[in-house]
């Protein structure tokens, strides 16, 4: 294997980590825990890594995860590292969460930044990065102003923006592996979001959360956390936007429950929130997306963070979505599809559906550790690669 096009791979980057806490394979593995073989073949390059892995062996080598992962992927030129030019700009703007902007910021009237917030609530769902960094600094900051002087009645509705705002700015440190500034800007979410009018807003910003439980293995905190979710909503109102949320909490704990190799939880909280997504059909609310299409991306993700690949397949042999499912959803679903076909040995279609969820959100496919790990395996297979593939890997920065 070429040194330089090993660097991309996680394997190499584990076995650099484990070296440096001076562990063998087998201590590794005894700690993780799991077979020494995995390990072996992980670190080799004859095996993907799975998130639950990377978690795992994060925690056990007191490193973050985007260490194994390599995140952020930074690009190689001017054009292709634009993504992440907003990102000290956002880290300023949230840094003013309880003290007032400077000053001579002068705030745009709430009605205008309301249609902004939608607006890239539109960006992420259709996973526009650079465009959604564009607009957040400046969103954040001037909602914060309005938040420091308004009163009622318009202090709840203002605070409900900032909200979302900040899960905008969320959203994009997760999708890039800023990690710390995910944590930030979801704390800053459920701060907001406790002073909004909205009393679904919290349990929104709460499901938000639970990502950075997920991205370092602490999957049972996760779970704890949307235990503590679904509670608060029991006494409200029972109406399709509460029921999308609810359906969301327990589509996020079937995803924990898999990745804590927990199958039998996992399936009963998709069971839960088919029943669910049967009375809602598919929804808007809250940018969750949630409803039967959803739910039916879930149970392959499920089965593939359980890795069973036959499984994966099967229920997504007759799963067709809809135009309404968000090229956020839909493209995660196919670079999940793409690990299960890796696994079965069918390289065309594991490319296949890497290069259909690039078509889909181009820039969500290329910062997604587990599409960019597809490819390296891809690479690392394939004696003679085919034009799709080079391109693809040059693409997403990865050399070959």
């Amino acid at each position: 294997m070429d040194d330089a096009f090993a660097h991309d791979m996680i394997g190499r980057r584990i076995a650099h980590a484990r070296k440096l806490r001076g562990l063998t394979q087998r201590e590794l593995a005894e700690r993780v825990p799991c077979s020494k073989s995995l390990i072996a073949q992980v670190e080799g390059g004859h095996k993907p890594a799975t998130p639950s892995l990377i978690g795992a062996v994060a925690r056990v080598l007191h490193v973050d995860v985007t260490e194994l992962t390599g995140q952020p992927y930074r690009g190689a030129t001017a054009a292709t590292d634009r993504i992440h030019e907003a990102i000290p700009q956002i880290r300023q703007a949230l840094a003013h969460w309880d003290i007032p902007p400077d000053p001579d910021v002068s705030p745009r009237p709430l009605p205008e930044l309301a249609a902004v917030v939608d607006h890239t609530n539109r960006l992420r769902e259709t996973t526009r990065y650079t465009e959604l960094g564009g607009a957040l600094p400046a969103l954040i900051t001037e909602l914060s102003a309005h938040a420091h002087t308004a009163t009622a009645p318009d202090r709840g509705h203002v605070f409900g923006l900032l909200s979302t705002a900040y899960t905008g700015a969320y959203s994009l440190a997760c999708k890039l592996g800023y990690t710390d500034l995910m944590s930030i800007a979801v704390e800053r979410a459920i701060w907001a979001a406790w002073q909004s009018d909205d009393p679904l807003l919290p349990a929104v910003a709460e499901y938000k959360r639970t990502m950075a439980f997920m991205v370092s293995g602490a999957y049972a905190g996760g779970i704890h956390l949307l235990h503590r979710a679904l509670r608060r909503l029991e006494p409200l109102s029972d109406d399709r936007a509460l029921l999308s949320v609810y359906g969301s909490l327990h589509l996020r704990q079937a995803i924990l429950a898999a990745r804590d190799n927990r199958p039998t939880t996992a399936w009963d909280h998709i069971g839960a929130a088919q029943e669910i997504a049967v009375r809602t059909g598919d929804t808007p609310d809250y940018g969750l997306s949630f409803g039967p299409s959803n739910t039916a991306i879930h149970s392959v993700a499920v089965a593939v963070e359980l890795g069973d690949a036959d499984e994966a397949i099967r229920r997504n042999a007759d799963l067709v979505l809809p135009p309404s499912v968000t090229p956020e959803r839909t493209s995660h679903h196919y670079i999940d599809l793409s690990r299960a076909w890796l696994w079965q040995g069918r390289w065309d279609k594991a490319l296949g559906c890497v290069l259909t969820a690039e078509r889909i959100a181009p820039q969500m496919t290329r910062y997604h550790p587990m599409s960019r790990e597809t490819v390296a395996r891809l690479l690392d297979l394939q004696r003679r690669l085919p034009s799709p593939l080079r391109g693809l890997a040059r693409r997403m920065g990865i050399t070959t």
